[in-house]
């Protein structure tokens, strides 16, 4: 076998603090942030000069990552509408379980989020949703049912 595991996901935001605020709120724990630059950095992304801030998230767990990245130089790049529908190719959401979905949209919203679609229920197992954080980042929500 070559995979070992997922070891994160890599976000790149603009406003870093505001970011972070979100993934505190849903619960993820600080791990570690620091600046990167030099030519190591720009061998791994392929650029030049990069000089960017990096905050390690992680779950409770401690077993699911997010990366989350702002990029001073080159600056970041958008390359689809802010607001991308879930059909949107490419990566779409990240997926958490949680406990009480309703509580998490409502902390989440105090950061600006917003549901795509609504809370539903698939049969008797779970609750889930699509919401939309900052910078147009979309996490998907599950509780699941007793």
């Amino acid at each position: 076998m070559t995979l070992k595991r997922m070891d994160n996901v890599l976000i790149v935001v603009e406003d870093l603090e505001a970011a972070k605020a979100f993934f505190f709120e849903l619960g993820m724990e600080l791990e570690g942030e620091m600046p990167l630059e030099g030519s190591f950095v720009d061998q791994v992304v392929g650029l030049e000069n990069v000089r960017c801030e990096i905050a390690m998230l992680r779950t409770p767990d401690g077993h699911g990552k997010v990366e989350l990245s702002k990029f001073h130089t080159p600056a970041a790049v958008r390359v689809e509408p802010q607001n991308a529908p879930s059909n949107t190719l490419g990566i779409r959401r990240i997926m958490f379980a949680v406990e009480d979905i309703d509580d998490v949209v409502t902390r989440l919203r105090k950061h600006g989020a917003e549901l795509v679609g609504e809370v539903a229920q698939y049969e008797d197992k779970y609750r889930l949703c699509f919401i939309r954080g900052p910078e147009g980042i979309i996490l998907g929500l599950a509780e699941e049912l007793s």
